[in-house]
């Protein structure tokens, strides 16, 4: 009797054809999503594309928990992007609040002048105008077509490369940057019917952030554990470059942090010496400070102040 073949692992750039696995992995993920998914703000019909998209800047490399009360105060406030482009930029950033990566605000806002300017205060439905807003990128552009307006695009984002990575691929985790053979495997998956494609989208994410995780991934509850290639090789541990680690404490981003929470809790323009209270660190504090100037999170004043931006 011939022993079984073990699986063969593949290298991501040899990953194989999404038409061989697709049809057998839609199905299951899908109804899986249908039972599981969380009940999101977002999610719901009345988010409309406007919530979908603060939704997608709030949620890069910031978890769900953090997002929600932000995101619920910002729509209240905001509810369309007229509302936002009325504003200073200053006061996104304001809002925009502890969630980190404040540069994401300043986009947000300049996205929703774009979108006021351009488009009459309604997010556009047609991917290469949301591709031509500032401050959108690849992912958000899909993103925002595809949850929002029902469109098949591939959203890869890093729960979804994950998942891709292990139950198609083999391999523990994708590479730490998106590659071009990953954005043809996540087309090549992509359901043909375009409401199945965008619920696809959606289900394949979720089950990256709640089952198929980074660590303690729970595969006894996983809906295609039994096709998954990297279960099935034995889970063979991560072989590539390193994982980046995110570090923040006694970091730059720790002292912008500190220095931005200044700026937020002042509405009149805040001076030097009370900045230099943040940070024991004069160089670093200066620099964190610079920096945060270069960015246009803050705006210097004469006589040594600062400020949020105004424009």
């Amino acid at each position: 009797m011939t022993a079984p073949t073990k699986p063969q692992r593949t290298s991501p750039t040899e990953a194989p054809s999404g038409s061989a696995h697709g049809e057998h992995l839609h199905s299951p993920v899908i109804a899986w999503f249908d039972e599981h998914a969380r009940d999101l703000p977002w999610r719901r019909p009345e988010a409309g594309a406007w919530g979908v998209m603060v939704s997608e800047f709030m949620l890069q490399q910031t978890p769900v928990n953090r997002v929600l009360p932000v995101y619920e105060q910002w729509l209240a406030r905001w509810p369309r992007p007229a509302d936002l482009a009325k504003e200073a930029p200053g006061e996104a950033v304001r809002a925009w609040g502890r969630l980190g990566y404040p540069r994401r605000a300043l986009r947000l806002h300049g996205a929703a002048v774009a979108i006021t300017e351009r488009h009459g205060g309604d997010v556009p439905t047609d991917h290469a105008q949301l591709l031509a807003l500032p401050g959108i990128g690849e992912y958000t552009a899909a993103a925002v077509a595809s949850f929002a307006y029902g469109q098949r695009h591939a959203v890869l984002d890093t729960n979804v490369r994950r998942v891709f990575a292990r139950a198609v691929t083999g391999v523990q985790y994708p590479p730490n940057a998106t590659t071009a053979a990953e954005r043809r495997l996540a087309r090549a998956l992509l359901p043909d019917d375009e409401r199945i494609a965008a619920r696809w989208a959606a289900a394949s994410m979720e089950l990256g952030a709640l089952v198929c995780t980074a660590r303690n991934e729970g595969c006894q509850r996983c809906p295609i554990a039994a096709q998954c290639a990297w279960r099935l090789a034995g889970k063979p541990e991560h072989e590539g470059p390193p994982r980046r680690g995110q570090t923040y404490a006694g970091t730059d981003r720790q002292v912008r942090g500190k220095l931005l929470a200044v700026l937020r809790e002042a509405h009149a323009p805040v001076p030097q010496a009370l900045l230099d209270r943040v940070w024991h660190e004069p160089v670093q504090r200066a620099r964190a400070l610079d920096g945060l100037v270069a960015d246009g999170l803050v705006e210097p004043l004469p006589g040594g102040l600062y400020r949020l931006p105004l424009g």
